[in-house]
């Protein structure tokens, strides 16, 4: 469970570097985004009654279909027009590095420096005002063994409305 929290956590923070590096912004609002891992196909599945538990208790899953994790991400309209990464919660562990774009394709690089996780990684991908692609492999080590990770994701503008879906907290300006 643990590295599920850590891939979500890096996820979003390659995702949100995305969203403000397109030169065709992401319109602000409720997207669906859907994560593919070769690691979320290898977790086990868990029971209903356990997820009902983890309801009750507060604590919100991601659906999980196929082998992807998908979800609902409500980017605010300062979100999308920062002209640099926004600040994802994990900065003092991983940084984003050497971003550059060009048209509605970009990439860049992740480092990680935590003591659970070391590692490099990096992220392609490209994004208009409804969809969004992205491509992440990463190479490090956690809990002092060799670790990968490849991860697809996609993303798709559902509404202006974000309903109940909160944006992600973001750590204050420093």
């Amino acid at each position: 469970m643990h590295i599920l929290v850590r891939l979500i956590g890096i996820s979003v923070m390659g995702m949100t570097t995305a969203t403000c590096l397109a030169a065709d912004r992401m319109k602000p609002g409720l997207w669906e985004m859907t994560m593919k891992s070769d690691a979320m196909k290898a977790m086990p599945k868990i029971p209903p009654e356990q997820l009902e538990k983890m309801k009750q208790m507060g604590i919100k899953m991601p659906d999980m279909q196929n082998g992807a994790m998908v979800h609902k991400i409500c980017y605010t309209k300062e979100m999308v027009e920062q002209e640099k990464p926004p600040a994802s919660g994990r900065e003092q562990q991983c940084q984003s590095k050497n971003f550059s774009r060009s048209g509605n394709a970009y990439s860049g690089d992740i480092i990680c420096d935590m003591p659970e996780m070391k590692g490099t990684g990096n992220v392609k991908g490209s994004i208009s005002q409804d969809s969004m692609t992205s491509v992440y492999d990463f190479k490090g080590v956690s809990h002092g063994k060799p670790y990968t990770q490849h991860m697809e994701t996609t993303g798709k503008w559902l509404g202006s409305d974000c309903g109940d879906v909160k944006p992600p907290m973001m750590p204050p300006k420093k």
